[in-house]
């Protein structure tokens, strides 16, 4: 086999795949467009208010400018001993 044949060869397998690839793509975008018309057909596509309350956050609504102050306090201390 020589360098010409291996060549049209490795390209013509490139194309194959490249085609392969391509396919796919375009099936993926086709099938998810028609997943989208379906949830926005049922109307599932609607976003539900969060059932959660507030006072399940992790940490109290006032006490920010505590946290930042503490943060910003222990970043000073470890870059005075460094």
């Amino acid at each position: 086999m020589t360098i010409t044949q291996m060549l049209g060869q490795s390209g013509l397998l490139t194309l194959l795949g490249m085609c392969v690839v391509f396919s796919f793509i375009i099936i993926l975008i086709i099938c998810m467009t028609i997943l989208k018309a379906v949830i926005h057909a049922l109307k599932l596509d609607k976003d539900k208010p969060a059932d959660t309350p507030a006072a399940s956050s992790p940490a109290p609504a006032g006490n920010d400018g505590a946290i930042v102050a503490a943060i910003a306090a222990a970043v000073h201390d470890k870059a005075l001993k460094s």
